[in-house]
């Protein structure tokens, strides 16, 4: 496990990135196993994405977003599916298996503006409603992104650096501004539980449809 302090080269860390990048992969296909289609219609109902009780969405990418809050929402009183997953998977304690999972399960959705380069891989970026920095390596993002740019994305750390759930939407002020306005007059508290709140995931994601903006992080 590395920490800040290592001074592991670029191809050592993508070597680890990559390795738990296929773990988390294998996760979600794991986890999708604890949802209905009821549950996927629902998500993707409030996507748009259904046409009465078909899923009509145009992409792979689109499909992805209503997996996404699926897995990782659930209303008050009601488990995710992701932790419904981890108390059924057998997974040997300390193991990379067990680590990724534990993450992915304490895995934080937010507005990310790109800092500035990693000195070592990926980019530095700024969680732009908890007010927090984080480490994040994608190699899809690194070669597309431009700095400076901002993107909603569901971040877990594993190691010292953070990885995407794998879906990755850009966002602009005014689609940011959309999904503010219509999440808070339902989601009361401090920013980190406006951020906590599967509505602002929601909101977030049916702004970038409606916009025709989705953005390719790695791919799960």
């Amino acid at each position: 496990v590395m920490t800040e302090g290592d001074t592991l080269g670029r191809d050592a860390i993508l070597a680890r990135y990559r390795h738990l990048r296929a773990i988390s992969t294998r996760h979600h296909s794991a986890a999708l196993e604890f949802l209905s289609r009821q549950a996927i219609l629902e998500q993707a109902r409030r996507l748009g994405l259904t046409v009465g009780k078909t899923l009509v969405a145009e992409s792979e990418e689109e499909l992805t977003l209503a997996f996404d809050l699926a897995i990782y929402a659930a209303p008050a009183g009601r488990s995710r599916a992701i932790d419904r997953y981890r108390a059924a998977a057998r997974l040997d304690e300390g193991s990379d298996e067990a680590l990724v999972l534990e993450a992915m399960c304490r895995a934080r959705f937010s507005v990310w503006r790109i800092e500035r380069r990693h000195e070592a891989v990926g980019f530095v970026v700024s969680d732009v409603i908890r007010q927090a920095e984080a480490w994040l390596v994608d190699e899809s993002l690194e070669r597309t992104a431009p700095e400076e740019a901002a993107i909603a994305a569901r971040l877990c750390r594993p190691e010292a650096f953070a990885m995407t759930s794998g879906v990755v939407v850009p966002v602009d002020r005014e689609m940011l501004e959309e999904a503010l306005d219509e999440a808070l007059p339902r989601v009361h508290g401090t920013p980190e539980q406006v951020a906590d709140d599967r509505r602002f995931a929601a909101a977030i994601y049916r702004a970038a449809l409606e916009h025709g903006l989705l953005a390719g992080g790695d791919d799960e």
